[in-house]
């Protein structure tokens, strides 16, 4: 494993994923990398003479001040370094900001390797929590060469199933199963196994996976959906007691219409890997 990064943004949910990017790489003596990005395009439109800005709790319309937007940006950034050094410090680990002015997507992309892995708030400070997926979590997902972390607040349960959704895309499918195996690793909990309509698993593959997932064959059972509808899928997740959900980006389930419906509806951590 390389690097953990984590986008810092100054909202809420920026500095839950801190803390999991912080546990994640404590475990694995990995780095912590936060990324603090001054959006190009916010800065731009507080140049123009008409632009206002609302505020997200007052519904207060007021100029959007580029002089003003520096000092909070800059503001923002120190925050997140005093932020990110504590909480790394807390569990004695090694960490890195990074401050660049750009595209957030762009510029998270561009420091972003196949082996580390980034960590996101799945709303950041224009969203409220729990209202969709945000924008950059949402690019992030469809771009990113590494596995991605979609933390949530939410208090995971030490008594519930980490669960791996598979299809018929073997190396899609060994990734998420890789994936699964590091969160098992540190939950030591069982693990359920999610197959598409009408999928079916060799006993001689189903071995492989149990195998590579580390768990006794009592730890890990399997569950074909009868459909890939959000709905559905959330209804299964509340069955098992689902702690933790991983799934390819290749899976079919996340090219369904519903897709980042369905993520945004999900209470839970979940993990996409490429």
């Amino acid at each position: 494993m390389g690097r953990v990064l984590v986008l810092l943004d100054g909202s809420r949910m920026s500095y839950a994923a801190l803390n999991a990017a912080a546990e994640i790489a404590a475990r694995t003596g990995a780095e912590v990398l936060g990324v603090f990005v001054e959006e190009l395009n916010l800065l731009r439109s507080a140049g123009y003479g008409f632009a206002r800005e609302v505020g997200s709790s007052s519904g207060i319309s007021r100029p959007f001040d580029p002089v003003e937007l520096e000092q909070r940006l800059e503001r923002l950034a120190g925050q997140a370094r005093r932020t990110l050094a504590g909480v790394v410090a807390n569990y004695g680990g090694r960490h890195t900001l990074s401050i660049a002015r750009g595209s957030v997507v762009d510029e998270v992309l561009a420091l972003v390797g196949p082996q580390d892995l980034l960590v996101l708030g799945r709303v950041g400070w224009s969203s409220a929590p729990g209202a969709r997926l945000g924008s950059t979590a949402r690019g992030l997902l469809r771009r990113s060469p590494t596995s991605v972390l979609l933390w949530c607040e939410r208090q995971v349960s030490p008594q519930g199933r980490v669960v791996v959704f598979l299809n018929d895309h073997d190396d899609a499918n060994r990734r998420a199963i890789m994936a699964a195996a590091q969160a098992v690793r540190h939950s030591l909990q069982p693990v359920t196994v999610l197959l598409g309509e009408g999928a079916d698993i060799p006993s001689d593959r189903l071995e492989l996976i149990k195998r590579d997932l580390g768990v006794a064959e009592s730890d890990m059972r399997v569950r074909t959906l009868p459909a890939t509808d959000p709905v559905t899928i959330s209804q299964i997740l509340r069955q098992e007691r689902a702690t933790q959900l991983v799934v390819s980006r290749e899976c079919a389930l996340l090219r369904q219409p519903g897709a980042e419906q369905l993520l945004a509806l999900l209470n839970l951590p979940v993990t996409v890997t490429p």
